[in-house]
């Protein structure tokens, strides 16, 4: 212990340094802890599909698509309703979706599409929190309600904290950005961390653009003269401080800091991480497939993540400066010219290496915006309004029944007709085929106890 004292008077200066060395702005990595969850025993024999998924990669399309132009197409509608585009023949017979997911079509054998999602919030920030979470937003019906801590976790969030990730890597990954709105008051969406659960199993944040050459994730790169050896000497003093501060304090643990930043120095200095991480080691060709740009990128790099074991990935629909999938103008050419073709392509490009890999019976794919579109098209700028009492959302892989389709709305896509879905269920259908029983039990910072998700699984959408 002679050391001691030496240590605790550079801490100061190593911990400035730390922070400095690796821009660790890793306040939002996801750091497990063995902290006992009151996870209910699921009963025997398990639900079809619970925990067939190692893994998810949680597709969401912010600004909510047109499910009339997507997945849910009426050519039998009005003219006001039905819009421009035709809907195609796919792998399955008698499922049709729009002619621009021309790609998607071969393998709707591969998908579930649920048709009948639906709830009664049009604002985008409270309805994201819905759609990321599973559960009500604090403040509904309000794009001025920033974050909070109290926000419910992500999903991801939650994946965290119950099914931790190796040492070496974050749980949960988002990317390329937490989704905001230029016309929203309060800015970025909630719902997008870790919330009540503690910012230490929020995301890292992947951002940027993954498709520039010079791409790089500042939370996983050694800046000025530090050197992995370096590194390796910063994180032994930090544990011995830490254990002379236990000593003295007559504490029996680290501190919750201690272990963060213990786990943010250790992805510094992971290979594993720098591996999963390095789309440099895909072949042009593979780039190719999944498409030169942000969306097509994110999706690939997604697919190195699960491969190397991070439980859950989300992947945001960028900032596209032209208000993402919200299409209150010019719906039709901006679905066909900048929309539906990126994600097209980089979906199937994942669905193609999963299943070639043999992975996408272990890989749940999420594809779902916050909300719908508005039937009747708008007179004089040819857009689609907000409409969240019925829209569609995409199910692949984890142990769902390929081929099939929950739900229906009626004649013009307004409202559920048949097998209504609350975002709550189909969060709870997430954490079902990630084996998380909706009824676990968390606490929050007060202690209390709450529930990590209000839905019911879709039990029929497993094989």
């Amino acid at each position: 212990m002679g050391g001691c004292a030496d240590f605790v008077r550079q801490s100061r200066l190593d911990r400035r340094g730390l922070l400095a060395a690796g821009g660790l702005g890793l306040l939002g990595l996801g750091l497990p802890r063995l902290v006992a969850a009151q996870q209910p025993a699921p009963a025997r024999p398990l639900p079809c599909g619970f925990g067939r998924a190692k893994s998810c990669i949680f597709f969401f399309m912010w600004g909510g698509p047109s499910q009339l132009d997507t997945f849910d197409m009426k050519p039998e509608a009005p003219d006001e309703v039905r819009g421009e585009f035709q809907p195609i023949s796919t792998s399955v017979p008698g499922l049709q979706i729009c002619e621009h997911f021309a790609r998607l079509a071969p393998h709707a054998d591969k998908l579930a599409i649920v048709r009948s999602l639906h709830h009664t919030d049009p604002a985008h920030l409270s309805s994201g929190h819905l759609t990321t979470t599973g559960t009500l937003a604090r403040v509904m019906n309000s794009d001025a309600e920033p974050p909070s801590p109290q926000d419910t976790p992500h999903i991801g969030s939650v994946v965290s904290r119950l099914r931790p990730s190796p040492a070496s890597l974050p749980a949960f990954v988002t990317m390329p950005w937490l989704t905001s709105h230029p016309a929203a008051p309060g800015g970025q969406s909630p719902g997008q961390t870790a919330g009540w659960l503690g910012k230490r199993y929020d995301p890292l944040i992947a951002s940027g653009d993954p498709n520039a050459a010079d791409w790089k994730i500042p939370e996983l790169t050694l800046t000025g003269d530090v050197t992995l050896e370096r590194l390796d000497d910063r994180r032994r003093l930090l544990a011995s401080i830490d254990e002379c501060r236990a000593l003295i304090d007559g504490a029996g643990a680290p501190s919750d800091m201690a272990e963060h930043m213990q786990k943010a120095l250790g992805l510094l200095g992971s290979q594993q991480t720098r591996d999963a991480f390095d789309l440099a080691q895909e072949t042009t060709e593979t780039r190719d497939r999944y498409g030169r740009n942000i969306h097509g990128q994110c999706a690939l790099l997604a697919r190195r993540l699960v491969e190397h074991g991070v439980p859950l990935v989300s992947v945001n629909w960028h900032n596209d400066g032209q208000n993402f999938w919200d299409t209150h103008g010019d719906n039709f050419r901006r679905l066909k010219r900048d929309l539906i073709p990126t994600a097209d392509q980089a979906l199937c490009a994942l669905l193609d290496d999963l299943a070639a890999s043999g992975r996408l019976d272990e890989t749940l794919i999420v594809w779902v915006g916050e909300f719908g579109r508005r039937p009747q098209i708008t007179r004089g700028n040819a857009g689609r309004e907000h409409w969240p009492f019925c829209y569609s959302g995409l199910l692949a892989g984890g142990g769902i029944q390929g081929g099939s389709i929950y739900g229906a709305s009626d004649r013009i896509a307004a409202h559920p007709e048949i097998d209504p879905v609350r975002p709550q269920d189909f969060s709870a259908t997430i954490f079902h085929a990630l084996g998380i029983a909706p009824e676990t039990i968390l606490h929050n910072g007060l202690g209390r106890p709450i529930r990590v998700c209000e839905g019911t699984p879709i039990h029929a959408l497993f094989a």
